[in-house]
């Protein structure tokens, strides 16, 4: 077995600066790996601090309270300037500055610990999962996806889906899973988003140098970058690969830009999302067939593999192809394909599953039929949707015929998925069709303020978040001061004001004479108070802009909301954040009719549009504003974490009753809008909840917002924000959902235990 210390560029020599041991899992790793050749030059580093590279590579540091204090002391202000980039600080930081650094003693205390941590989680042999079960630490899940949102600093992600994933990378390490991200690196990220003057998305690229960042290049030992082959519309196509180390969980992401291919396929994997069906289609091969074949390049024999969402159903097909060219007769491979597949569904909206037409299929796979001694036919029909007609191969049809254990994101959404999957088991009642639920949680130490937890290690004990399993925990933060936590919220909420404005002076500054954007208006107005008041009730919506999710619903009755907004002595504001998918015009006019509102002089300038929503804003957001506000129409939201991420910073929610909120609302956390009636048209529905929301805004929740004692606290508010972080730090953290997945669904894969249901025949 071949292992490495991690190697850097500095000043243009290698030098190992890594004293930790190596971070690689324990399974076997037969290619070599290094640094691309064009990383930033970095500064002698003291020799006290050599492993500051390690630490900055490693994305452990993201969720590492010692380790973002560490780099904030090396320069706050760059630190700010860089977007909490450690690669990029480092780069731009003074060398003296770090001899400054290695004599200071809470430094490096920081540092040490930081030092201690990383050899501490370096191997899979330690931690919950090792204890839990001893026996299935040696081969890993291979967890594919399309995107992973794991920082800031490499966005290769759109929304909820990619920060789902990073947070379930984030808790495998924590908990010890052995476990393998597998996805795509587009260099060309997602978008820029750019709001025009009339209030239209427009989208530009936003590049990725991989030497920027804590990516590592793998290759061959011989040095090649392709380190494996797919034939994809009767060419050979060579894919490369990245390593991201999220702390023990190792992400591989997948390159076609080498020089090797075609100039037609070096693009495939530039963006996220992009271009139409054709390139879908490639990514999606890419990402499927590409990412087994990488895995196998590395020695790397997984025991489970997890598709989550049916972009990486081609992994599936590619595994079944692999058998079947080894021998194993058709329905042998499909059962031992079932076996170890397990496969999570995320979309309850029809029109949101990925299908192609079955001939671009056929002719993006080639003749690999052959190979498994079947017809075309026999393939196309893997993906074959039962309840249509059109000739398609439906990318979750074929991950649900071949994964033995599937399941939804929250409790509703496993309902919905049974029924809209119920035409696959034709024999059988809804209640009876084979999928389950795992509902989503998103990882605490990310989404947590750094406040707030240090208010909690205050009053529930340094060690709370080891013992964060213990119910009493949760218990004994509704005791916990109420001018403590207010005060708490309060410098969240004006350090999300501040950033606001920091945030729009930057890009006012940086456009010139351009037209102001609509958050320029937040500093426009800063100073007349009429804007963005601390004092003022904040309600935050930040989510994709799709219609579903009905980010104008507030705006149904604009006299009422008027009232609202601009009353004298209950005010509110409005702060929304989102992009549009960049082909979902309608989601781009709901946009445009958000943005048209916050120029809108009736308003009073309390509503806000933040332009480009990334996960630095989202965390702000989620952090500092006092009411989160989610309203899709119901049953079409799979979880919604955006409202379990406010919750646990003590932001309650305002929703209907869809996604996880059915499982989480108790009515002492947030309110709910109730169902309508199921015989409605979306306009009645819309209606019905329109008058709902207004109701319980003027009636119930800005009336408590504004209710204090004698020392000027809102009591009954407070007890709400305490309700909040209770139910979503006891039930709905990524640690659970981890858990969870390990107990009914990784283990029982690894182990490949029987299962009862019965393949799908429809």
């Amino acid at each position: 077995m071949i292992t490495f210390n991690r190697i850097f560029v500095r000043r243009s020599v290698f030098t190992q600066v890594c004293i930790v041991q190596d971070l690689a899992p324990s399974y076997p790793m037969l290619i070599n790996r290094q640094l691309l050749p064009d990383l930033p030059d970095l500064p002698d580093f003291p020799a006290r601090l050599d492993s500051l590279a390690a630490i900055a590579t490693n994305l452990s540091w993201s969720w590492s309270r010692d380790g973002r204090r560490m780099f904030q002391l090396i320069d706050a202000p760059l630190w700010e300037h860089t977007g909490h980039d450690p690669i990029m600080l480092l780069r731009q930081t003074d060398p003296a500055r770090l001899v400054v650094c290695a004599r200071d003693p809470l430094f490096l205390q920081l540092y040490g610990r930081e030092v201690d941590r990383l050899a501490r989680e370096s191997g899979v042999d330690t931690g919950w999962f090792a204890k839990k079960y001893p026996d299935l630490t040696s081969r890993p899940v291979a967890y594919f996806c399309a995107e992973f949102a794991v920082h800031s600093s490499i966005p290769i992600y759109s929304g909820g889906l990619g920060v789902l994933a990073g947070d379930q990378c984030k808790s495998a390490s924590d908990l010890g899973v052995p476990f393998v991200g597998v996805g795509l690196l587009y260099t060309g990220g997602y978008f820029d988003q750019r709001i025009r003057p009339d209030g239209w998305q427009e989208e530009s690229d936003e590049s990725i140098v991989p030497g920027d960042t804590a990516l590592e290049l793998m290759t061959t030992v011989d040095g090649d970058r392709s380190i494996a082959v797919v034939r994809m519309f009767g060419r050979d196509v060579r894919v490369g690969a990245y390593r991201l180390a999220v702390g023990r969980t190792m992400i591989y992401l997948l390159t076609t830009d080498l020089e090797q291919n075609h100039a037609d396929d070096r693009g495939v994997t530039r963006k996220l999302y992009a271009g139409g069906p054709d390139l879908r289609l490639r990514q999606e091969w890419i990402l499927g067939v590409g990412g087994v074949r990488v895995l196998r390049a590395l020695g790397i024999e997984p025991a489970a593999w997890h598709a989550n969402e049916g972009h990486a159903a081609f992994m599936m097909v590619e595994r079944l192809r692999e058998l079947m060219a080894g021998g194993t007769p058709n329905a042998d491979a499909v059962r031992e394909v079932r076996a170890r597949g397990i496969f999570t569904t995320h979309t309850p909206v029809a029109a949101g599953h990925d299908a192609f037409a079955a001939e671009d299929v056929a002719q993006c796979a080639g003749p690999i039929w052959e190979e498994m001694r079947i017809s075309k036919e026999a393939l196309l029909a893997v993906g074959h949707l039962p309840s249509t007609q059109d000739g398609s191969f439906d990318m979750t049809a074929a991950a649900i015929r071949l994964s033995g254990r599937v399941n939804g994101v929250a409790e509703r959404h496993g309902e919905v998925s049974r029924a809209m999957s119920q035409p696959f088991w034709p024999d059988r009642p809804v209640q009876d069709v084979p999928i389950g639920y795992v509902t989503n949680g998103v990882h605490l130490a990310t989404w947590m303020s750094d406040e707030l937890m240090t208010l909690l290690d205050g009053d529930l004990g340094l060690d709370w978040e080891a013992r964060r399993e213990d119910p009493n925990i949760w218990q004994q933060l509704l005791s916990l001061d109420d001018a403590a936590l207010w005060g708490t919220h309060q410098t969240l909420k004006r350090a999300l004001l501040d950033a606001l404005r920091e945030r729009e002076r930057r890009r006012w500054t940086e456009s010139g004479s351009e037209a102001e954007s609509a958050e320029h208006a937040v500093l426009r107005s800063a100073s007349d108070g009429l804007l963005l008041d601390p004092a003022v009730l904040t309600i935050g919506f930040a989510r994709r802009f799709a219609t579903y999710k009905r980010a104008d619903l507030i705006f149904h009755d604009l006299n009422r909301l008027r009232a609202l907004l601009t009353d004298v002595r209950r005010p509110v504001q409005l702060v929304f954040a989102g992009k549009a998918h960049p082909a979902d015009a309608p989601g781009k006019q709901i946009l445009q009719r958000v943005y048209e509102f916050t120029q809108d002089p009736s308003l009073a300038g309390r509503v806000v549009f933040v332009e480009d929503y990334d996960m630095r804003s989202a965390a702000q957001l989620v952090q500092g504003v006092d009411l989160w506000l989610n309203l899709p129409r119901v049953p079409f939201e799979a979880s919604g974490t955006s409202g379990m991420k406010a919750a646990l910073n003590g932001v309650p929610q305002l929703s209907t009753m869809d996604g996880w909120w059915p499982e989480a609302y108790n009515g002492l956390n947030g309110w709910a809008i109730p169902l309508a009636a199921p015989t409605l048209d979306d306009e009645a529905v819309d209606a019905v909840d329109a008058e709902h929301l207004y109701t319980l805004l003027e009636r119930e929740v800005v009336p408590l917002f504004y209710t204090r004692d004698d020392t000027g606290l809102p009591t009954e508010w407070i007890r709400r924000m305490k309700h909040a972080i209770c139910v979503a730090g006891q039930k709905f953290t990524a640690r659970r959902m981890v858990e969870q997945y390990a107990k009914n669904y990784y283990a029982p894969t690894m182990r490949a235990e029987s299962f009862a249901d019965d393949p799908p025949t429809g």
